[in-house]
């Protein structure tokens, strides 16, 4: 036992290993009742046309919600430009009350996912679409430092178990070979409400003084209800598991039913299901900390990159825009790095590449302070690292998380990894506040990413030592003993 949980002291060395082409192992166990698709095979042209109806069906609605709620998350970083001076905001009090919200996404988070898998993820994300959209709305008429943080705090709480109750959601209808190809899709929603949000948020700073309100005040309102309206299309249309899906055939619905039981026999006569088994788990808490520090970098970059930009030297409405560029390298990187995982085999090597991209770009960007241009070609590389790791990482918890346990796991590597939102910009606030430079402030969160690289590296070892699959894959059929 004790060798299990031993980390070897050269554990960086993880991270320049990879298996030779090719390279095949005996399984552990035989399991019999895995279909060839799932155990690695690929699916025939009609299986996978199945796939297509269902991913086409499922994920651009939900990755509407995404960008909704990614937007209602971290439009106050627009906000900020005028808001800060208007609320008296210091760096370190923005940076405090912005993360506030991931203080409260943290204690909703596992209770939000149990609810989803109990009650059914129609009514419960049409639930959090509506909440969350009128707090969002209604944090515009805070009016200091103290409301602005109850409101942030208040989104979080609304808003939890969105999230893991996604990545729940496709563990009931995507088989795990192409479950990373429909979370990249869904994750598309950060880039592109980023993309999109950023121009559209800084302009409507321009409706400063309309109605007797502030601009940021009618940014934050228009960028809000559109989430209460999408509550309502979701608890009409959403279909909570392939067996109720009146738009497949019934034979659709018999394969696909078939090969995720499947799966989920493969994994459950490996694993243990149970809730309490995840919580102690050593994977699911290095995964939760690999989380926790991807997320300083994401929110904390996310949320400084329009006052980082702005520095920089462009003005409020430049701004905006300049902050989209980074979001579209993102965008285009992250669903090829996601095919690439999807068929390339063991999935930490892609998350540990792409994490080191990013820490390597914010060093860069560091030190490149006089020069606007390598600023933002750095902030496009740190983008594109934290963006291909969102859309390769999900897969590798979900390959050994079943039941409750993958609802609570899941759940709780999420929340804790979400208080890394509340940590980065704080963090990048006291760091800049004290030098005034954001410079000390990007080298720390690289110190976080690379980190994170290394743990993830250990997981995916653990992984590969341990079940040793035919195509060196961390997938349903790369499984483990029960418990930990």
């Amino acid at each position: 036992m004790k060798r299990r949980f031993k980390i070897n002291c050269n554990a960086v060395l993880f991270l320049l290993r990879s298996r030779t082409a090719g390279e095949t192992r005996p399984w552990r166990k035989p399991m019999a009742s895995v279909t060839a698709a799932s155990a690695g095979a690929s699916f025939t042209p009609e299986q996978e046309k199945i796939l297509s109806k269902v991913l086409w069906r499922i994920v651009p609605f939900l990755l509407l919600c995404y960008i909704v709620a990614y937007l209602d998350r971290v439009n106050v970083g627009i906000a900020s430009l005028t808001m800060n001076g208007d609320l008296g905001l210091s760096p370190s009090a923005f940076g405090w009350s912005a993360g506030l919200f991931f203080f409260g996404y943290f204690l909703a988070e596992v209770p939000s996912n149990l609810v989803l898998q109990a009650i059914g993820a129609r009514k419960w994300i049409a639930r959090i679409l509506i909440t969350w959209g009128l707090i969002s709305a209604a944090t515009a008429f805070v009016v200091g430092p103290v409301s602005f943080g109850v409101m942030r705090f208040l989104l979080g709480l609304g808003e939890a178990g969105f999230t893991p109750g996604v990545f729940l959601y496709f563990t009931y209808w995507f088989p795990a070979r192409v479950r990373g190809r429909a979370t990249a899709a869904f994750l598309l929603g950060i880039p592109i409400a980023n993309i999109v949000g950023a121009p559209i948020s800084s302009s409507l700073l321009a409706l400063d003084g309309l109605g007797g309100l502030h601009g940021w005040q009618w940014l934050l309102i228009l960028e809000g209800l559109p989430a209460t309206l999408l509550g309502f299309v979701c608890f009409c249309t959403l279909t909570d598991k392939p067996e109720q899906a009146k738009w497949l055939s019934e034979e659709e619905r018999r394969w696909l039913v078939e090969v995720l039981a499947s799966e989920r026999a493969a994994v459950a006569a490996e694993h243990s299901s149970r809730l309490r088994d995840a919580f102690i788990n050593w994977r699911v808490l290095v995964c939760a900390a690999v989380n926790f520090c991807a997320i300083i970098g994401s929110v904390g970059l996310g949320l400084w990159m329009p006052q980082i930009i702005k520095g920089l030297g462009f003005g409020v409405v430049a701004v905006g825009f300049v902050a989209a560029i980074p979001y579209v390298c993102g965008a285009i990187a992250m669903m090829l790095w996601a095919r690439l995982s999807d068929k390339g085999g063991e999935r930490s090597r892609f998350v540990a590449s792409a994490l080191l991209l990013g820490a390597v770009s914010l060093v860069a960007c560091s030190y490149a302070t006089s020069s606007a241009l390598t600023s933002v070609v750095a902030l496009c590389g740190a983008v594109i690292g934290i963006m291909c790791y969102q859309s390769t990482f999900w897969p590798i918890p979900s390959s050994f998380l079943t039941g409750s346990a993958a609802a609570g796991g899941l759940a709780m590597i999420v929340s804790i990894g979400n208080l890394g939102g509340f940590v980065g910009p704080y963090l990048i606030g006291v760091i800049k506040q004290s030098t005034d430079s954001f410079s000390w402030a990007l080298i720390s969160v690289a110190a976080f990413l690379t980190l994170a690289a290394i743990l993830i590296r250990v997981v995916g070892v653990s992984l590969q030592r341990q079940a040793g699959p035919a195509d060196g894959r961390t997938g349903p059929v790369a499984t483990l003993s029960k418990g930990i």
